[in-house]
């Protein structure tokens, strides 16, 4: 029966919940439950554990942003409003970040001692006993790419426990801690085909994104920003064991679906091949609100000018040495008479880049109507002139493509393409990419959109600002434009890579800068900032600076003032 993720019955959700309070001090009590007799039966323990895929938050849960589209603490989009970076001042910081994974974590370890005790067969005690694993993997995951040093707590808490006041423990060995538990996962949850519910491709899916993380992470960190030093051993380590489970999952999913767009804008992606794990949602039951924010009258999140020219021309080279023209700056007017076309810059570009942005200009001050030719279409705006096209869908009903809340196309959790993207970059941190290596990963991605392939030794791009090789950078640009505006991807990327300078809109300018308007029409210029050259300036009286501080949030001081064992994070004190 496929299982509506995130979906459950009220009372089933009630009746579950582990209210967040105060992280590990949060002691929901069992007995609302009634723990000692619920424990009696496999699908107790199932419906138990359905709970966590309110973790999995795709497009959102019944409108509201979801974790598409809506981060855009990135050199990718600009926001309707100046986005500064999340957390900023030590008082303000969103406890959510710490208090959320650790319910989840409790959560687990309740789980885990319950499972302990049922009498269940072998494999079945083992898969859910893995599932708990791999949910408290992910939580130290993001708990630690958050925070840094966190409390590792491996068991459920009394009150009386002394782990309550615990200190934090050293970053590495939480990953490792949770490496344990992904590879219990992989080893144990069954390997089943769903792509709706738990299966050892989810938890392989996991683990080569986790992995690569770390492993990056480790290689790239810096002492003197507040880190650990790089640990070229460990950083290998990692990028091994993601490679070993990207492998795993290229040997099980080998066909891309045949159009990059479907993946986004798709209202069931049950048949599509490259899904790994989704998220299902349902015409008047279960809906969500992204494409209404990308279709309406609500101004946009736009692509910035550095996104835009990152995307290589159709002769797979960058802007620096294309033969072909490779302008920006849009010169002929739409059929409207009024905006600017960008049909003649889209034609050669990586067709990603059409599949994501409007064929017209539209600022703030010139809205534009008539995407798709349909009697919904409403006049839109961007907040960089370039409008949000990706994730629109003409398989809508009418009524519900431009109603918040009631957008019902799938989303991707984890799927193909991202596992090749793993792979490819794995075998190059390593030192070791083939050109076969290539061929069976990324160059898949440019075969689906008809791009040359990528070579191991590309030719070097001057505007390689990251100091590593010509075959890493273009690696990490094939992640950029094939992930665009997916969640918090470009966010975490730059921070494993130590590349979150890269946000600071006075270093690099381009990142708050949008389409140009020098052959605009007055009608559209006279109400937006530009710069001297003609380049839409998003945040005009903004700007972010960034400082070493920001590779890891501050420690929520209200758990600090619980727990004095707690120490803050540097730069925060």
């Amino acid at each position: 029966m496929k299982k509506y993720i995130s979906v459950f019955a009220v009372g089933a959700l009630a009746m579950l919940s582990v209210t967040s309070c105060d992280g590990l001090l949060n002691k929901a009590p069992l007995d609302s439950f009634a723990d000692s007799n619920y424990w009696t039966s496999e699908a107790n323990v199932e419906v138990y554990a359905n709970t966590f895929f309110n973790n999995f938050i795709g497009y959102g849960n019944q409108g509201g942003s979801g974790s598409y589209y809506f981060p855009t603490l990135n050199d990718n989009q600009c926001g309707a409003g100046f986005v500064d970076w999340n957390y900023n001042n030590v008082l303000t910081v969103n406890t959510a970040a710490w208090n959320d994974p650790y319910t989840e974590i409790r959560r687990a370890n309740i789980m885990l001692a319950r499972l302990e005790g049922m009498n269940l067969s072998e494999t079945a005690k083992a898969h859910w006993t893995g599932v708990a694993r791999l949910m408290r993997g992910l939580q130290y995951y993001w708990l630690v790419r958050t925070f840094g040093d966190v409390p590792l707590v491996d068991r459920e808490l009394s009150v009386s426990d002394e782990a309550v006041f615990g200190p934090r423990t050293d970053r590495d060995l939480v990953m490792d801690f949770a490496l344990e538990d992904l590879n219990y996962a992989v080893s144990n949850i069954k390997d089943v085909a769903t792509k709706t519910s738990w299966s050892r491709n989810l938890a392989q899916a996991i683990k080569s994104e986790v992995c690569l993380y770390e492993g990056t992470y480790s290689k790239y960190r810096v002492a003197a920003d507040g880190q650990k030093a790089p640990d070229a051993t460990r950083a290998n380590k990692y990028l091994t064991e993601s490679k070993t489970a990207s492998s795993a999952l290229m040997a099980k999913f080998n066909t891309l679906n045949a159009s990059y767009q479907a993946n986004y804008n798709s209202l069931d992606l049950a048949d599509n091949p490259e899904m790994i794990f989704y998220k299902h949602y349902v015409k008047d039951l279960f809906m969500h609100s992204l494409p209404d924010y990308t279709c309406s009258s609500s101004q946009q999140y736009g692509m910035t000018k550095d996104a835009f020219n990152a995307y290589l021309f159709t002769d797979g080279k960058p802007k620096a040495s294309t033969t072909l023209d490779n302008t920006d700056v849009p010169a002929t007017l739409a059929a409207d008479g009024i905006h600017l076309d960008l049909t003649p810059l889209l034609a050669v570009r990586d067709p990603r880049l059409a599949a994501s942005v409007d064929k017209v200009v539209m600022p703030v001050s010139a809205g534009f109507k008539g995407r798709l030719g349909r009697s919904d279409d409403v006049e839109m705006t961007s907040s960089t002139g370039y409008g949000v096209f990706k994730f629109d869908s003409a398989e809508l009903a009418d009524g519900y493509r431009v109603e918040t809340g009631k957008n019902y196309t799938d989303a991707p959790l984890y799927w193909l393409s991202v596992i090749y993207l793993n792979y490819a970059e794995a075998c190059a941190e390593l030192g070791s990419c083939t050109q076969t290596d290539l061929d069976n990963s990324v160059n898949k991605l440019r075969d689906r959109v008809h791009m040359p392939h990528m070579v191991v030794s590309p030719a070097a791009d001057p505007a390689n600002n990251m100091g590593v090789s010509a075959l890493i950078w273009e690696i990490r640009r094939e992640r950029r434009v094939e992930l665009m505006y997916d969640g918090n991807f470009r966010f975490w990327d730059l921070m494993r890579w130590h590349q979150l300078d890269k946000l600071d809109t006075h270093l690099y300018l381009d990142v708050k800068l949008g389409a140009n308007l020098s052959n605009a029409a007055s009608q559209i210029t006279d109400e937006v900032t530009v710069d001297d050259d003609g380049y839409i300036i998003a945040y005009p009286n903004h700007d972010r600076i960034y400082e070493s501080k920001y590779y890891a949030y501050p420690i929520p001081t209200s758990q600090i003032a619980i727990n004095k064992a707690l120490t803050q994070n540097e730069g925060w004190k």
